[in-house]
């Protein structure tokens, strides 16, 4: 079996020094917001270059607790993307805007910035790209269309830390940058965990009220806050983690070369492309084949864990049936859907795996291209 990832491989780099700050917390009992969390934030924001971080309890909350910090709310439009996961919908429903889809560019699976300002309305107070996959959007693209039409610019970087868009690291483009640290992430901890980012000192203060109930000060609460704090464990773990993050994606990027080779020449296989000016981190390496589903199936059954990020696009998804949009309203996105196959993508996988992993999907790809049907 080679899996789409083995955090286990992970752990024999880092475990001994994980765990040595595990117990140190265990110890210490200091459990929540202690100096961890707060050494962490001083790292991410240099690693990234911005001047603010705050720890949060998930990329979801990162998200909503931006809209939240902007002050998005009820009768507002935010622009997005259908082809990403539902944590980036979901967060725009739960300050009670609407999430207002473009179309992809079937080359990336990210916002097609072309297409942004044919859907701005008075309502629109935002676009949120997604960098899907680890791969940039075209940000200065997407900010000339921002500061054109006075919106904010909140970058879903949830699969992209450290990705970079022409030498700038993705999440220091808009007015705030969000990520997630779930474990099957570049950068993951061992639990939940997630970090919003932004050159706003104001915006930072707003965000880390609302992380802990609306109140800056411990028992006096303005307004109506959640409790989203990254627990001092899991910030521990990250700073462990951090200084090897680079050099993680570096060997993503060469995993990723590598399958690029095995694959040159391969009938009914399109591999990833990368924009000029990009640094893609690949979170996920992601082809593109017809007969998916049963191409799918069948690397599954010679033990080959491929996944598919994502089946059906959140314009189509129930959570979002009242918003009345139909099949055939995102054409390039409800295709790519149907195309769409991440194969196993991890900085330890080895060449060997990789070629397995290669020769398996061109077996099965031909054998399901014959009659269009395995």
């Amino acid at each position: 079996m080679i899996p789409i990832l083995d955090s286990k491989r992970q752990y024999a780099t880092i475990g001994e020094k994980a765990e040595k700050e595990v117990l140190e917390v265990m110890r210490s009992g200091q459990y929540i917001l202690g100096k961890n969390n707060k050494a962490f934030e001083e790292e991410i924001s240099k690693y990234i270059g911005v001047k603010h971080a705050v720890c949060l309890n998930s990329g979801t909350d990162a998200l909503h607790l931006a809209l939240r910090a902007l002050n998005i709310g009820k009768g507002d439009e935010v622009i997005t993307v259908a082809f990403t996961f539902v944590a980036t919908t979901e967060s725009v429903e739960i300050v009670g805007a609407t999430p207002v889809f473009v179309d992809i560019d079937e080359n990336t699976f990210n916002m097609d910035a072309s297409k942004i300002e044919e859907k701005i309305t008075p309502k629109t107070k935002a676009i949120l790209p997604v960098h899907l996959y680890g791969q940039p959007c075209e940000m200065d693209k997407i900010m000339e269309i921002a500061k054109k039409h006075n919106l904010y610019v909140i970058e879903d970087c949830c699969q992209a830390i450290g990705a970079e868009y022409k030498g700038q690291k993705v999440g220091t483009f808009g007015d705030i940058g969000c990520y997630s640290f779930y474990p099957t992430k570049n950068l993951g901890t061992m639990g939940d965990g997630g970090l919003a980012i932004t050159n706003s000192e104001e915006i930072k203060n707003r965000i880390v009220a609302l992380r802990n109930h609306g109140g800056a000060i411990r028992y006096y609460h303005d307004e109506i806050g959640v409790n989203s704090r990254l627990d001092e464990i899991q910030a521990a773990i990250l700073r462990v983690k951090l200084p090897y993050i680079d050099g993680w994606n570096k060997q993503r990027r060469e995993h990723a070369a590598f399958y690029n080779k095995l694959f040159e020449g391969a009938e009914g296989i399109e591999t990833p492309k990368e924009l000029d000016g990009t640094y893609c981190v690949y979170h996920q390496y992601t082809i593109k084949v017809e007969n998916r589903d049963e191409v799918h199936k069948m690397l599954q059954e010679n033990g080959i864990g491929a996944m598919i990020y994502y089946p059906v696009p959140l314009h189509l998804q129930k959570v979002h049936a009242h918003l009345g949009l139909k099949e055939g309203y995102l054409p390039k996105t409800e295709k790519n859907t149907k195309l769409v196959l991440s194969l196993p993508m991890f900085a330890e996988i080895t060449e060997e795996e990789q070629k397995t992993v290669a020769k398996t999907v061109i077996e099965c790809v031909k054998k399901c291209s014959k009659a269009g049907v395995c």
